[in-house]
């Protein structure tokens, strides 16, 4: 059983369904109708679609900026369970290579509705530097959803817990979960 104090999350693909809100503003934005979740089979987009370099970018850079018209949404009981380990915690700790926290740390305030004092995010800017920020926190557990990420982490003493996706299917060595109960149910509250 995992002490939901030493578990930390990454944000995108694990608590926000960040590609359900890339698919939404590629069709309304873009005019493109044929992607569906399970065409994203790579975390590297361009590897994946057969969609312009320019558009990726577009679609991405209004996503980490907050500058669409979709709605982003949490993950299927992310809320749910993470209101839970908060009752548990003094501090949720979210690690994200996005380049600033600033939108998304709005958005998990309004999507989890825990208190904003119980919420802890960090934004690295890559997805290597998010080893530092575990280690430094004493964090023995992140949930990520990049299987690159995983192997990173795991070289450096810190257990990955892969959040299953369509880009992840590679073969791997890691827990998986399929959802926010398979992650609850390895806690011990």
């Amino acid at each position: 059983m995992i002490d939901p104090a030493s578990v930390a999350y990454d944000i995108d693909g694990v608590v926000a369904d960040t590609m359900k809100l890339f698919i939404e503003i590629a069709r309304d934005e873009f005019n493109i109708k044929w992607i569906r979740y399970k065409n994203i089979t790579s975390y590297s987009l361009e590897e994946c679609l057969k969609i312009d370099t320019q558009i990726l970018e577009d679609i991405s850079e209004k996503i980490v900026q907050g500058n669409y018209n979709g709605n982003l949404e949490p993950i299927n009981g992310s809320p749910e369970v993470l209101r839970r380990i908060g009752r548990h915690n003094k501090k949720i700790l979210f690690v994200t290579a996005r380049p600033a926290a600033d939108h998304i740390q709005n958005w998990l305030f309004k999507s989890l509705d825990i208190k904003p004092d119980r919420i802890q995010v960090i934004a690295t800017g890559t997805f290597e530097g998010k080893v530092d920020v575990l280690l430094e926190n004493r964090m023995k557990y992140f949930v990520e959803d990049r299987l690159e990420t995983c192997f990173l982490l795991e070289k450096s003493g810190i257990v990955p817990i892969l959040f299953y996706q369509p880009w992840n299917r590679k073969k791997h060595p890691f827990i998986e979960i399929r959802n926010w109960k398979e992650l609850e149910d390895l806690m011990e509250f």
